[in-house]
């Protein structure tokens, strides 16, 4: 994977076809990068990656970041405090390819934010949180790394509850961490979704879960 195309601020000067840091926060489904424009100035010396499915969607949230950027560019700050140099999105299938771009324990934050929620029983199964999906999660999400996950349909949250609760990778933290954790208080304002459902005054469910030690064999 090149990531020098997608953060221009971070190649490396010894080595032009590498980056000096790594990817460390995903926002998987990252619609129209909301959250990751609000996650940028809040964790600017952290890498963050929207990965989205929909190829328009995608170019809207790429043209949006750049456009961020110039406006941005004559900012008198290094390169870990510019803004918006630090985030970027790429189409791309959580689902099914997510570990051909992060390598095992590389990420500290993982977003699932208003994913679809497939009403239809016989769609269950191409939702983004399974027993399946969960170990691939828990493959690339470092010890001590962190799940976040909102939706407004309670059948959703109840069922990405009831699989996180149930493998063994994964812990659920209290409310009261929720209450004065920096990213939950972005989740719940910043992306598109969130703001239509504060609008339609309806009901917001997080659960975040930390990924547990894999148990000594």
């Amino acid at each position: 994977m090149n990531w020098t195309k997608l953060y221009p601020g971070y190649v490396d000067p010894a080595d032009a076809t590498k980056i000096t840091k790594e990817v460390e926060i995903a926002d998987i489904g990252c619609g129209f990068g909301g959250l990751m424009i609000d996650l940028s100035p809040a964790f600017p010396d952290k890498l963050i990656l929207g990965m989205e499915i929909r190829v328009q969607v995608t170019q809207y949230v790429e043209d949006r970041i750049l456009a961020l950027r110039d406006l941005h560019k004559d900012d008198k700050e290094p390169v870990d405090s510019a803004k918006f140099q630090n985030i970027s999105v790429i189409r791309g299938n959580a689902m099914k390819f997510l570990p051909n771009f992060f390598h095992k324990a590389q990420l500290s934050k993982m977003f699932f934010c208003f994913p679809d929620p497939h009403f239809k029983q016989r769609k269950h199964k191409a939702r983004i949180v399974t027993n399946t999906l969960l170990s691939e999660y828990a493959y690339v999400l470092r010890e001590g790394g962190v799940i976040y996950t909102i939706t407004d349909v309670l059948d959703l949250h109840e069922w990405m509850v009831k699989h996180l609760d149930s493998h063994p990778s994964f812990e659920r933290l209290s409310k009261e961490w929720e209450n004065e954790d920096t990213c939950v208080k972005i989740m719940r304002e910043s992306t598109e979704e969130g703001k239509k459902v504060a609008r339609n005054k309806g009901s917001k469910y997080v659960a975040c879960y930390r990924r547990l030690p894999d148990p000594v064999i």
